[in-house]
């Protein structure tokens, strides 16, 4: 039986953090796999990234290929006029949602900390207004179709999202963390809807409201 070392108080100090990943393919060199998706320094060295399991050592390309075999039908699209921290957490949620894209609209920088990287695996697309958003909008979907815009905001006017048919084709707008939806989003969109709310805080975290709207749309159309 071990003991966890204890603290100068006498308290148990918290165990190591478990590694994540894994190491070198064991074997060495002459066992790699003869596979174009693998990664030779990640083989030689281990891969420590943030992805499942299916994708250790494969390359950063690979994993992109592979994911736009079986891409969703949402796009995800966040205003971005203030540097918003919670961008990188909305793109880290498309990211773990297969969303066909990320679309960035206002500036085109923005603060990737949030993402974990998860960016390199997502097609990001920036638009300098909401009007530009909605010009591209026109004609992306199947077949050249247009894609209905469907803001996430609890604004006037505003729908619940529960019970909502949310359009399996489509993207989901994302207003800032303090101000939300710019009006001129509002007006693009066909229809904006939003979470709704049971204690006493006027409005919920972007991120938060994003993985929201993100998981109804996949309990909706993803089979399970």
């Amino acid at each position: 039986m071990t003991h966890e070392p204890a603290a100068p108080d006498g308290t148990p100090s918290d165990p190591a953090p478990a590694e994540v990943g894994v190491g070198p393919w064991p074997g060495g060199p002459d066992a790699w796999p003869d596979d174009p998706r693998y990664d030779p320094e990640l083989l030689a060295h281990g891969d420590r990234r943030n992805v499942v399991d299916r994708y250790r050592y494969w390359t950063v390309e690979a994993i992109v290929a592979d994911l736009d075999t079986r891409r969703h039908a949402f796009h995800v699209a966040i205003e971005n006029w203030a540097h918003d921290l919670n961008i990188g957490s909305v793109v880290r949620t498309a990211n773990a949602f297969n969303a066909a894209g990320v679309h960035v609209v206002g500036r085109r920088r923005w603060n990737r900390r949030g993402a974990m990287v998860t960016d390199r695996y997502l097609h990001v697309h920036h638009h300098p207004d909401a009007a530009a958003l909605a010009d591209w909008a026109a004609h992306a979907g199947p077949g050249g179709s247009r894609l209905p815009l469907v803001g996430v905001d609890n604004v006037p006017g505003s729908v619940p999202l529960e019970g909502f048919a949310l359009p399996r084709a489509c993207v989901l707008v994302l207003g800032q963390e303090s101000t939300g939806l710019t009006r001129e989003a509002q007006d693009a969109c066909d229809v904006v809807v939003h979470v709704t709310q049971h204690g006493s805080t006027r409005s919920l975290n972007a991120g938060a409201a994003a993985a929201i709207v993100m998981h109804a749309w996949a309990v909706q159309h993803v089979p399970r």
